[in-house]
């Protein structure tokens, strides 16, 4: 071997020595975000929802405090930048000059925590994936031999951010993949495989529980077709949220941030008063479902209410400022779709069907065709529950949710504004 074919292979070497550590880094410092700020938001979210159902009083001020709060945030602490979700990614990892800042990690972990913690009809999973992207876009910067590695570096960030708050380690690669870079290579594999693996051990030592307990027995062939009429509804009523966030964006585009605080607060207070169950990120709600097999809502016009709401508190949310985006209220929507369309198959038709498992069918179907990622869709769902027996009827549902999304509208929140 020459001198120059040796420094090539030294050259070599450094590189994946540096890429290695590098994602090695990335994934430990985004799984400790990630379980900080799940941990910090369920903590806060549970204390301050049981104050607030203890008197209805609070919920008329909860929603405009903790918007307040961030308004005052951005403008004094974050450089007076709004926070624009996954959209922010995109712009970067499209881009070779653009990189996400540094203060993106404290502005979206304090913002999202904030927003939840308050009253705000969004969940924090769109905070961590910005901020774990940016731990991922950091790294490269520190080291110049890794910027062309930039995009690969993010999804490792997010993958193990992802890893972490949904105790699914495909689910975290399967984001990334579909999401964010829509292309896989080996160095995506390599790096985000790290990551994973330290978000992995993380979770075992840490000892963390699935994010809902589901006793779930079995499944019918003689229900496939109201599983597809669920994935018809479920992405029907994506198509709603996304619209309604589109619609209000632009709508209060050229409104002061006061009137969209007031409007957004407004907005919140009085559907949390009318249907408690939309605080937050609404997993408090759906655990009931669970815990209770839906006992706990009797009325059909309750049901209702709260899907059709749901959409429109969430656009409220974040055109106000709340950080978040539509992850937690799809699955959100998703369950409560799914335990209507039961109720009213079992009660009208004597179907007969597993209401529980509609409600999981609901919410990957919601978030399938919310997001367009199918599969994602289908392993967080089964990460969150720690259970695959529904492996094929959510696969079934999340592709027909979908597709009758995209024939419908064919954008998601992600993509409309790149599109257009």
């Amino acid at each position: 071997m020459n001198s120059f074919s040796k420094t090539k292979a030294n050259f070599t070497l450094i590189i994946i020595s540096k890429l290695l550590i590098a994602a090695l880094l990335i994934g430990l410092l985004s799984s400790f975000l990630a379980i900080s700020l799940k941990q910090s938001t369920e903590y806060f979210e549970k204390a301050f929802f049981l104050k607030a159902e203890g008197n209805w009083i609070y919920l008329l001020f909860f929603p405009t405090i903790g918007l307040t709060l961030i308004y005052f945030l951005r403008q004094y602490l974050f450089k007076q930048k709004a926070n624009k979700g996954i959209t922010e990614i995109f712009d970067v990892t499209q881009s070779k000059s653009k990189n996400l800042p540094l203060y993106k990690i404290p502005s979206h972990f304090i913002n999202g925590l904030l927003t939840v913690v308050f009253g705000g009809s969004t969940g924090i999973e769109v905070s961590t994936v910005v901020a774990t992207a940016a731990i991922g876009n950091t790294a490269q910067r520190k080291e110049k031999v890794l910027s062309r590695y930039k995009t690969e570096l993010i999804c490792a960030g997010i993958t193990a951010g992802i890893t972490i708050l949904f105790g699914s380690p495909i689910a975290g690669l399967l984001f990334s993949a579909e999401v964010i870079t829509k292309k896989i290579n080996r160095v995506f594999i390599t790096t985000n495989g790290i990551a994973l693996m330290v978000a992995l051990a993380i979770l075992s030592i840490l000892d963390e529980k699935p994010l809902f307990h589901v006793a779930i027995t079995t499944w019918h062939l003689k229900a496939i077709p109201y599983f597809i009429v669920l994935g018809l509804l479920a992405g029907l009523h994506s198509v709603y949220l996304t619209k309604s966030v589109l619609f209000f964006k632009s709508l209060f585009r050229q409104q002061s941030h006061w009137q969209k605080i007031l409007f957004g607060g407004v907005i919140l207070s009085i559907c949390l008063i009318l249907y408690p169950e939309l605080y937050g990120d609404g997993y408090h709600a759906i655990e009931s479902i669970f815990s209770e097999s839906g006992q706990v809502i009797t009325s059909t016009l309750t049901l209702i209410g709260i899907i059709l709401l749901k959409p429109l508190i969430t656009s409220a949310t974040l055109v106000a400022g709340g950080d978040g985006g539509v992850f937690a209220p799809s699955l959100f929507i998703g369950a409560f779709l799914g335990f209507l369309t039961a109720t009213l198959l079992n009660t009208f038709f004597a179907t007969d069907v597993i209401v529980i498992n509609f409600v999981i069918l609901g919410m990957s179907a919601v978030l399938s065709a919310s997001i367009h990622a199918p599969f994602t869709a289908l392993f967080l769902v089964c990460g969150m529950i720690a259970d695959y027996t529904l492996f094929f009827p959510l696969l079934l549902v999340c592709f027909v949710a979908k597709y009758a999304a995209k024939m419908v509208f064919p954008y998601n929140v992600y993509n409309y504004s790149a599109t257009q």
